[in-house]
């Protein structure tokens, strides 16, 4: 028995003798694919309106949720079911030292066009319109860049001094009064909502002009959301809320419900819509509001994003390209000459006339015409 104990193990040291055990190299997992980009965010093009929009709602500033956010008053905004309000909210900017320029509704001959809002280094044109909460129309009073962080001017702005301490106050004045923390906390006075209304302006100024020619950056995905949730909101249409919203600003972007949400003052007449509202550039829009009370130059396919109607206020902008073509008439057909071409149907009449005016000539001597005929 050990004999034959002692010959397994001589055979199984023989067969492991012979094998080479080779290191196992460590190779770490490879790295997941990377993930596709997000889709890009399109903010809504200019609309073009044949009513103005309603008056800006009368609401109070909800206090700053974050230092460094910065806020964008509310405005109304054009969607299938007619004006919509966007309630004003406090958002983070894209990066440090830019300032939001609210978009604005202006009126470009008959209609009303809109123009969007963007960040940039300085505050462009936004209509002269006092939307409250520091802008009064001209600039922004709410707040500053200083070395690389923002402070909030408490005589415009609702912060929370405990929790937020970069602040200072600096009383404004403007054209219609003086705005400061107690006489009216940041509501809006006129309730003019676009650019040409009693109040407001349809020319920059010297500053608002050369901030034309500044880079500038579109708004962010969460105010691009913010806005889509207003949208969707049917609480939020002018024609349900005659005017005054119950969700007139918000704390933070898309925060609807809960602590931080402002409703509208019982400030003003109520609103009702035309009927039916009409958007100029819609295609069930009458030919004669959209060739002759609506001028070429602001067609919107020139310049999606802010329309010729914007190169006229702002000198800074490239001038639109002239459409080709001739012109169209108010009844749709095409200008060609004076009495534009003959329809299929006249030709045909006048080509058989002619033949057989031809035909009653030969018929006859040389020299005599067909006879008239008489009824």
């Amino acid at each position: 028995m050990a004999k034959s104990l002692g010959l397994a193990a001589a055979v199984m040291a023989t067969a492991l003798a012979g094998c080479v055990v080779q290191p196992v190299a460590y190779r770490p997992a490879p790295p997941p694919p990377p993930a596709p980009p997000p889709p890009a965010v399109v903010y809504e093009s200019a609309a073009e309106v044949s009513e103005p929009p309603p008056p800006l709602p009368v609401y109070e500033q909800p206090p700053c949720p974050v230092a460094g956010y910065i806020w964008t008053p509310g405005l109304w905004r054009w969607g299938p079911q007619g004006y919509f309000w966007v309630p004003g909210t406090w958002v983070a900017p894209p990066q440090v030292g830019l300032l939001w320029t609210p978009g604005y509704w202006g009126m470009a001959g008959a209609v009303f066009v809109f123009h969007a809002g963007y960040w940039g280094p300085h505050i462009g044109f936004y209509g002269g319109i006092n939307y409250g909460g520091g802008y009064v129309g001209n600039g922004y009073a709410g707040g500053r860049w200083v070395n690389n962080n923002f402070q909030y001017n408490t005589a415009v702005t609702n912060v929370n001094v405990t929790n937020i301490h970069n602040t200072y106050n600096q009383t404004v004045v403007n054209n219609v009064t003086v705005v400061n923390n107690t006489t009216i906390n940041n509501t809006n006075i006129t309730q003019a909502s676009y650019a040409g209304a009693p109040g407001t302006r349809t020319q920059p100024t010297a500053q608002e002009a050369a901030a034309v020619t500044e880079p500038h950056v579109q708004p962010t995905v969460m105010q691009v959301q913010h806005e889509s949730a207003a949208r969707a909101n049917p609480e939020l249409a002018a024609a349900h809320n005659q005017g005054h919203p119950a969700i007139a600003a918000t704390t933070r972007p898309g925060a609807f419900t809960g602590p931080g949400v402002t409703a509208a003052k019982p400030v003003g007449a109520a609103w009702h819509p035309a009927t039916p509202p009409a958007a100029v550039n819609n295609a069930a829009h009458p030919a004669a509001v959209n060739n002759a009370v609506h001028p070429a130059a602001t067609n919107p396919t020139t310049n999606p994003t802010h329309g010729p109607a914007a190169y006229a206020a702002h000198p800074g902008s490239p001038t639109p390209a002239a459409t080709p073509g001739h012109p169209v008439a108010a009844n749709g057909a095409a200008h060609n000459g004076q009495h534009g071409p003959k329809q299929p149907g006249q030709q045909q009449k006048a080509k058989a006339a002619a033949k057989a005016n031809q035909k009653k000539g030969e018929s006859g001597k040389p020299g005599e015409r067909a006879p008239e005929q008489r009824g």
